[in-house]
């Protein structure tokens, strides 16, 4: 929460309009009087009488003043800036009711229709919010249906009345499921539109463009040309008349038209320079080839300083250290890159950030024959990264398969959300390395994580990609994906000439969960192609049209007289004819010049699917033959589309949402107890403190009460009820029944007093401890539930069943919260132990829908409450009955930013 009078300047955010332009929003402060002058005096008589139902030529000082000075609590406005001019304003001021606040928008008249009340409403309800006031209200002229439309189209439920010749509106600022979406798709709409302009811009403009060949401005030029680019292009170079048998200017500002794009390969120390060139000219984007900003944190400060001023001018930066982009459309033939040759086109789109790696990718997909349709290496991902490309790809029709490289993540809960929403419809492949969120690679300027290990992995299987942990498998899965149809189950064909080779694949398939169903490895071969090719047609065919089979794969050693090529049409036509996807392995070739690792073969056989609303329809992908050199990496990457098919052809059901919910008492309460924190300690509740926030969320803790003589504990027993646990009161030891920290089922007074004395005996060599008495619990099986916040992340849910596997095994299930009800039910099918919740070993099946409505409480808990640090719940008791919760323990502390919310922003 802000605190009063204090300007927040983490409410500052570059946002994406609606035409995909950027622009700087932030708290109004005093020193904004005259711009906002300036704005007011550029309006017309007409959007100032809409304003303030009257018109006023100048505001008088008394109004700068009110409108510029505010609390930022009871009065709080936001301005959106293009360079140093307003462009639009918003505000709200608390009314009587401590709960509601009027709001009112003022957008600039040359800048109406590019959605900047939309994202003035957002951050001003997100502010609200923050601040206590769950509705706003608002008085509008009927004859302001821009205005209107802004309120209408938030997805709140907006409720009207007439009364004077004005318009009344109001509404609960809460987010609904619906406000999210539409935030989502203005969102999806804006930064995808964003990419589509880098992608497919009009004019270029190269700044360093050289005559001296072998530079990287040359090569930009020659590969820009050469590569048939559709628009202009320009040469950019103070010392060259002549570039490329072309007119050279010296600035930017000399070019003839409008730029769309600037490439920018010049010495660092000069990029800011030429970008405050390029924001006076208008162009829209910036390439930004040029390196050297990875040198610590002076760099990190120029590349920082680099990006807040193009966002602040409309532009948005695709680099520093970029290696470029292409778009491969014959509309557009865009090789804005050091590719040396503009790749042919085909399905699948590729991103990275290093341009090492974007090399590496680049070489792959060309040494396999692989068609893109679009590349985009971000380089040190300073502004332009996955998420938004990954918005752009949804849309584009002519890429069927997504594959991204990531050393680093920005926004992991977009990123989950962009990406679960894709891949629903398109294949997305991620490779990453073990590494990647744990340190830092040169340039790159992100949080850290500090969940558990695995938890980054378990929000990419949660969000539905392809996992893969190099360039090379990536290219493996994409190359069957981008190629084949995908697998409709597990059922796999082995055919082969050689019986050992076949079932040493079938073999590796078992343990990647495929059921190889159909075995032919008997294949004769070696009678000559004549007989041979229709002899393995006939087999594969035969295979294809067994229903248990849903895949094949071929895998062959050389054979006399026997053609590859010849080989991989015959499969191709078989698996055409099929209709289910054929992978062929060629193994035991020597020869380098007969190797064959790729894809073979074209046919304009496969349907174009129906293009996206308001688009041109694309070609459908030619269908090909995926060819593989490893057995083994044929049948992983196969595997990998299997898991991804199931993934994306089940229910993905609905975000959880439990009933006897009280979000607000929950924030009142713990925003009391924030007044304890300081700095970044954290506090830890108290059993009662506990017990009353868990209850806000219907999660009831079973009572306990502590004692410190015999006397008291017998007392307690009495007031709990006989039969009670003893209990120490030591984190590490209360639930250690083999270590002496626990003693069940005890149901008399003198019991009791004898195990009080024991247990004090038996803990002695570890120390003197406090002890407690609680209720006895139904017996269950006991499962350990634990949620942190993490800075990287955001929320994150562990799960595991109680005991030393868990953390000696690493038995620990991961999800990132929301979570829909297939992600509980995952999450608590995933550790290897949780066999023991379904009827393991003769023991009868708990109540699993009871443990998943408590996984859902804590899960919704800990998303909308940043400020629980960590809450841990161990043991929670899952009975036949029910469950019941033993032991809680919650830590409150001051919470980052979260870097996903209620509210459309660039990441910084």
């Amino acid at each position: 929460m802000a605190e009063q009078g204090q300007y927040p300047e983490y409410w500052e955010a570059d946002v994406v309009l609606r035409d995909g332009r950027t622009g700087h929003l932030r708290p109004v402060s005093p020193a904004d009087a005259e711009a906002l002058q300036a704005f007011h005096m550029r309006q017309s008589q007409s959007s100032i009488y809409l304003r303030f139902f009257t018109y006023k030529a100048k505001l008088s000082g008394r109004e700068l003043k009110r409108f510029t000075n505010v609390d930022y609590r009871d009065r709080v406005a936001f301005v959106i800036t293009l360079g140093s001019e307003i462009v639009g304003i918003g505000r709200y001021d608390r009314l009587d009711d401590p709960t509601e606040a009027e709001v009112a928008f003022n957008i600039s008249d040359e800048h109406q229709g590019r959605g900047i009340g939309s994202i003035l409403l957002e951050h001003l309800a997100a502010a609200a919010r923050e601040n206590g006031i769950r509705r706003f209200s608002a008085e509008v002229l009927p004859e302001n249906r821009k205005m209107l439309s802004v309120f209408a189209d938030a997805g709140y439920e907006v409720r009207r009345a007439f009364d004077d010749g004005v318009i009344a509106l109001d509404f609960d600022i809460d987010p609904t499921e619906k406000s999210r979406a539409v935030m989502e798709a203005r969102e999806h709409r804006a930064e995808a539109r964003s990419v589509a302009d880098l992608l497919a811009p009009s004019s270029i403009a190269v700044i360093g463009a050289s005559r001296e060949w072998g530079s990287v401005g040359y090569q930009l030029m020659e590969h820009i040309v050469e590569g048939g680019f559709t628009g202009s292009v320009y040469a950019v170079n103070p010392e060259a008349f002549e570039l490329a048998g072309m007119v050279s200017y010296g600035k930017i500002s000399e070019i003839p038209e409008p730029v769309s794009l600037a490439v920018i390969a010049v010495p660092y120390d000069q990029v800011q320079c030429v970008a405050q060139e390029c924001a006076a000219a208008g162009v829209k984007h910036l390439l930004v080839v040029s390196a050297g900003f990875d040198d610590g944190e002076a760099g990190l400060a120029r590349q920082r300083r680099l990006v807040r001023y193009a966002r602040a001018n409309g532009m948005r930066v695709l680099g520093p250290a970029s290696l470029g982009l292409i778009n491969t459309r014959p509309e557009v033939s865009l090789n804005a890159s050091m590719a040396p040759a503009l790749p042919r086109r085909g399905g699948l789109g590729l991103f990275s950030q290093s341009a090492a790696i974007g090399v590496l990718l680049y070489a792959a997909a060309q040494r396999r024959r692989l068609g893109l349709s679009s590349t985009i290496s971000a380089g040190n991902r300073a502004d332009v990264s996955g998420n938004d490309v990954m918005q752009y790809w949804e849309d584009d029709a002519g890429t069927k398969v997504v594959g991204l490289y990531l050393e680093s993540v920005g926004n992991p809960r977009k990123f989950s959300r962009i990406a679960r929403r894709l891949a629903t419809g398109k294949p997305v492949i991620v490779a990453k390395s073990d590494v990647t969120g744990l340190q830092l690679p040169p340039g790159h300027s992100v949080r850290l994580t500090q969940a558990p290990q695995g938890a980054l992995d378990a929000m990419l299987r949660q969000s539905g990609v392809i996992r893969v942990a190099t360039n090379e498998q990536l290219m493996d899965v994409a190359q069957i994906a981008c190629s084949q149809p995908l697998p409709q189950g597990r059922g796999l064909a082995v055919l082969s000439n050689s019986a050992a080779l076949g079932r040493v694949l079938a073999d590796a398939a078992v343990p990647l969960d495929l059921d190889a169903v159909h075995l032919r490895i008997d294949l004769d071969l070696d009678r000559g192609q004549s007989v041979a090719l229709p002899a393995l047609r006939e087999a594969v065919a035969k295979a294809l049209a067994d229903e248990a089979v849903h895949s094949a794969v071929v895998t062959l050693l050389p054979a006399p007289g026997l053609d590859n090529n010849a080989v991989a049409e015959t499969l191709l036509d078989c698996a055409i004819e099929g209709g289910k996807p054929v992978v062929a392995v060629f193994t035991g070739i020597m020869d380098p010049s007969q190797l064959t690792e790729g894809i073979l073969g074209s046919r304009e056989q496969v349907p174009p699917e129906p293009a996206a609303e308001g688009e041109a329809a694309e070609p459908g992908l030619p269908a090909s033959l995926p060819c593989f050199a490893s057995p083994g990496a044929a049948v992983s990457a196969l595997a990998a589309l299997v898991r991804y098919s199931e993934w994306a052809g089940r229910e993905h059901g609905h975000y959880a949402e439990p009933a006897g919910v009280d979000t607000e008492a929950a924030q009142t309460f713990i925003d009391e107890q924030m007044s304890r924190v300081a700095n970044t300690e954290l506090l830890r509740l108290g059993p009662d403190e506990t017990a009353r926030l868990l209850d806000f969320y219907g999660i009831s803790l079973l009572p306990s009460l502590p004692f410190r003589t015999e006397d008291e504990a017998v007392a307690a027993a009495d007031q709990l009820g006989w039969p009670v646990v003893l209990k120490t009161m030591d984190e590490h030891l209360r639930h250690r029944l083999d270590l002496g920290g626990v003693r069940l089922n005890i149901s008399s007074e003198q019991s009791l007093r004898s195990n009080i004395s024991e247990m004090r005996t038996a803990l002695e060599p570890y120390g003197r401890f406090e002890l407690e008495v609680q209720s006895m619990a139904p017996s269950g099986q006991g499962c350990v539930l634990r949620a942190i916040e993490d800075p990287l992340l955001g929320p994150v849910l562990s799960f595991g069943i109680a005991g030393d596997a868990v953390n000696l095994l690493d038995d620990w299930a991961h999800g990132i919260p929301p979570l829909t009800s297939v992600d509980i039910a995952d999450l608590v099918r995933t550790p290897r132990t949780s066999r023991r919740l379904f009827g393991y070993q003769g023991l009868p099946k708990v109540d699993v829908a009871a443990l998943e409505d408590l996984i859902a409480r804590v899960a919704l808990l800990k998303d909308e409450h940043p400020e629980i640090a960590l809450l841990e719940i161990n043991p929670v008791l899952v009975s036949v009955q029910g469950v019941t919760v033993l032991s809680a323990d919650i830590r409150l502390g001051n919470p980052q930013q979260r870097t996903d919310s209620a509210r459309r922003a660039l990441r910084d």
